[in-house]
């Protein structure tokens, strides 16, 4: 990649930072990530002041990610085909009008359930379209000696802003209602637009002849497939999520709940959080040489969480547990977001970016779904406990695959 006179600048700063394409994008990921933390709160209480039920709220939720799911393919398509931070600017300028159009309603009365759920489908579509982009960027936004810290430290801005979001968004609400709170979003939407349009990078040059929709597509696919570590990392996701994500949204709440109260569940995904910003700042530092194998043995921490709630009666166990899961998928995240940096053709970066998300999560609602019936049959604790064991044994199984065992950190 070549780099152009704004990665090349003089700057009293040090480090990714010194590059300004670099702070522009991280200045707008991390203010996205903190209205993108408080929204979800607000639009469950906004719902519920309708008088939305629970069953409509899940409809709410399930339009935004059943739109995002369907878009992602196509938004990886565009972001290797067009400007990735025109992109990123054109969705997040149109985010802010549709979080300001709810937020108008809410605060003007004229909300309902029917209008949160369609201008929700519209938002999903505005975040898959940037979604693949935003991933793919940081590689041209820096050099290639400072990819690593760059990778982590973009993850780490952008988590410490979704804690302090999910910290502040009950507050919000209940000093100015879900409304002001929604168009707090708004607000932090045309922020980010404002630092992705002041990016400047070169183009992507796209190798070879331009294909139809279908086959960028399935050039994509070609390159998934071409890397065995990143096929076989995108199904131990894809496991990850089908069996966690029952134990996160469904069981933990009620595990928790039952034997600590519910304040401990916050307690606990507070301490997970902190195991996210904990292991980013870890990855600030250290640098191992298998990067990936290392991640992905760490990843079998993720299994200390559900294996407190089934064995564990002390809430500092449950807590530990909480923060372990958090701290090994952290280093397991930021090695593997710079695997597929380096080792992924840059014109074809953000679909596989885009296949990554959607076949990592393709299988979490069938999850959600299929763990109250699964529970009735064996039982709670028994379920956590197998649950904690396909956790670990998958990535230990996958750490110790050649491909991935053996590819090596740039």
């Amino acid at each position: 990649m070549s780099l152009d006179t704004p990665l090349r600048r003089p700057s009293r700063l040090r480090g990714p930072l010194s590059s300004a394409p670099y702070r522009f994008l991280v200045a707008g990921s991390t203010i996205n990530s903190l209205g993108n933390s408080i929204t979800p709160v607000a639009l469950a209480f906004g719902v519920l002041e309708l008088g939305g039920t629970a069953s409509e709220l899940g409809l709410v939720v399930a339009a935004y990610a059943l739109a995002e799911v369907v878009t992602l393919l196509f938004g990886g398509v565009l972001g290797d085909r067009v400007p990735r931070q025109l992109l990123m600017q054109g969705a997040a300028t149109g985010a802010a009008v549709t979080q300001g159009v709810i937020a108008a309603a809410l605060i003007g009365g004229w909300a309902t359930v029917t209008l949160l759920g369609l201008v929700g489908l519209l938002n999903g579509c505005l975040s898959a379209l940037s979604g693949p982009s935003s991933q793919a960027m940081t590689r041209q936004t820096v050099p290639s000696e400072l990819l690593s810290s760059a990778v982590a430290l973009r993850r780490l801005g952008q988590n410490t802003a979704g804690v302090v979001g999910y910290a502040i968004a009950g507050m919000l609400v209940a000093a100015f209602g879900a409304g002001w709170a929604i168009a707090l979003d708004a607000l932090t939407f045309v922020v980010a637009a404002t630092c992705f349009a002041l990016i400047r990078v070169p183009a992507v040059v796209a190798a070879g002849d331009r294909l139809s929709v279908l086959g960028d597509l399935w050039a994509g696919a070609v390159e998934v497939f071409r890397h065995t570590w990143l096929w076989l990392l995108i199904g131990q996701a894809l496991l990850y999520h089908l069996f966690y994500g029952g134990v996160q949204g469904v069981l933990g709440p009620i595990v928790v709940g039952d034997e600590f109260g519910k304040a401990a569940w916050g307690w606990a995904l507070a301490l997970l959080m902190a195991g996210f910003m904990a292991g980013g700042l870890v990855t600030l530092r250290w640098k191992p040489r298998h990067g990936l194998a290392v991640g992905t043995v760490l990843l079998a921490l993720t299994a200390c969480f559900p294996a407190a709630m089934a064995l564990s009666d002390l809430l500092p166990v449950l807590l530990l547990g909480a923060f372990l899961h958090g701290f090994g998928l952290e280093i397991f995240s930021v090695n593997w977001d710079l695997s597929i940096q380096t080792e992924v053709a840059e014109d074809k970066l953000a679909r596989v970016y885009a296949f990554d998300v959607v076949g990592s999560f393709v299988a979490r609602p069938l999850g959600l779904v299929l763990v109250g019936p699964i529970t009735a049959l064996t039982g709670i604790g028994p379920w956590l406990v197998a649950v904690a064991a396909i956790m670990a044994g998958s990535s230990l199984l996958a750490a110790m695959v050649p491909s991935v065992r053996r590819l090596e950190r740039h």
